[in-house]
């Protein structure tokens, strides 16, 4: 009978999760959603569109994307529990489903769980390499086995996840140096092996759909936008103009305010063949630009990175309009474009303003307080000190990777917040089971 209850605890929980996409009466879409969706159609790689999530996201087609936000759903509970569980908080009646309760009334996860996108994975897989490096004796073999497939999975939906996780398994092996007894030499394997294993994914799903053994495309691209954005791209042609070998000097004047613009409207970056026409170039003046100008680079970089650990509100490029993904789901799904339609989302009934008032917030205030249970976590609460450690790091290496990489954005922070709040709120839950008045009144 307990397991039924913990299965049905478990399934509230997952529905709880779902109950914002329920309510839309779809699946939310963001602006990317169609760059995943359109990998199976078209046949060929497109900068940050990784082919495994877009391989994922397209299997649920059929039932108009329901299983994959499922199964999304059901992966941040499964982890949730698994870390409730280890830490010894897991047995308690309703933890689990109070636990969701909390998380999807004060943070992001709800609409990133509900959403056709790759954001949810990045916070559970912190939070399954948390637990293959920090717990592996309380996990049972298909447990761990199954915390490897998730984690190899995550990395290879999207570049910056992978970033964030190599830099989790590289901040273990620096600390195992000089304290040995941190983690098992095995449960690090097993960790960088999760990451081999998602490298391996993406690649392969990259050779079958499009033929090429080739990494996503796109990253000079997008480093190449935040510096124009910061001004670094007009220093350098303004220094190195009149060069018939740079196609943009005849643009320097012209050039968008913004990253975004640069990339996603029309303007020099489309009349000079977008990635493609223009990938050697930006290379070129990525590359010279990080040598000449490298006082400027590092002072654009701690200002991004800065920025981007603030960024947090939830629903961006959500409420704006997304004619991209609609495109796709209409050129390729048909079938699906009544029940997209018939949405609350597509009828401009959907806003984050008030919901943003508490998770901005809380979770600022989550991140502040992480080093607080570093520094003064000591005997019952010693345990979580590792957790908020992985999750600090994560929320450090996450802003340098998107702050400076591409440009400083609410979503980048907004998958990775929650994860904050949940390690946080482990604090006062420890402190219900371990409070001196229960103890006390057992005694007596």
């Amino acid at each position: 009978m307990k397991a039924y209850g913990r299965l049905g605890e478990a399934l509230a929980a997952t529905l709880l999760l779902l109950a914002p996409a329920m309510w839309n009466g779809f699946p939310f879409l963001q602006y990317d959603s169609g760059g995943y969706l359109a990998r199976w159609f078209e046949g060929y790689l497109v900068p940050s569109r990784s082919t495994v999530y877009g391989l994922f996201a397209v299997a649920g087609w059929p039932l108009d994307f329901w299983p994959v936000v499922l199964l999304q759903a059901a992966a941040a509970v499964w982890i949730i529990s698994l870390v409730l569980r280890v830490r010894g908080l897991g047995g308690r009646p309703l933890a689990l489903l109070g636990t969701v309760a909390v998380l999807a009334a004060t943070t992001s996860l709800p609409w990133i769980a509900g959403i056709v996108l790759t954001d949810i994975f990045a916070g559970t897989a912190v939070l399954a390499l948390y637990l293959l490096l920090f717990a592996p004796a309380a996990l049972s073999r298909r447990e761990t086995t199954g915390l490897v497939l998730l984690v190899g999975f995550s990395a290879a939906t999207h570049s910056a996840t992978l970033a964030v996780l190599m830099a989790i398994v590289a901040a273990a092996g620096l600390a195992r140096l000089f304290l040995r007894d941190l983690l098992p030499l095995a449960a690090l394997g097993r960790g960088a092996g999760a990451l081999v294993l998602g490298v391996t994914m993406l690649l392969g799903a990259n050779f079958a759909l499009s033929g090429q053994l080739a990494w996503t495309p796109g990253g000079y691209g997008i480093v190449f936008a935040r510096m124009m954005e910061d001004g670094i791209v007009a220093r350098y042609l303004q220094d190195h103009c009149p060069n018939p070998k740079l196609r943009l000097c005849p643009y320097r004047s012209k050039l968008p305010r913004t990253a975004d613009e640069f990339l996603w409207s029309d303007g020099p970056f489309n009349e000079l063949g977008r990635f493609a026409g223009l990938g050697d170039e930006m290379r070129t003046v990525v590359l010279e630009s990080l040598a000449e100008y490298p006082a400027a680079q590092v002072e654009t970089a701690i200002a991004a990175s800065a920025e981007q650990l603030v960024k947090v509100a939830s629903g961006e490029g959500v409420v704006t309009p997304i004619w991209h993904t609609y495109g796709i789901i209409e050129r390729y799904m048909p079938a699906v474009v009544p029940a997209m339609r018939a949405a609350r989302q597509q009828h401009g009934e959907v806003s984050f303003r008030a919901l943003n008032k508490v998770q901005v917030p809380v979770a600022l205030i989550s991140m502040l307080l992480l080093p607080v249970i570093v520094l003064a976590g000591r005997g019952e609460y010693g345990d979580l000190r590792l957790l908020a450690a992985t999750v600090i790091v994560a929320l450090l290496a996450n802003a340098v990777v998107c702050g400076v990489l591409s440009n400083p954005h609410d979503r980048y922070g907004a998958r990775l917040a929650w994860i904050a709040t949940f390690a946080v709120a482990l604090v006062p839950m420890r402190y219900a089971v371990t409070r001196p008045w229960k103890t006390a009144t057992a005694e007596a």
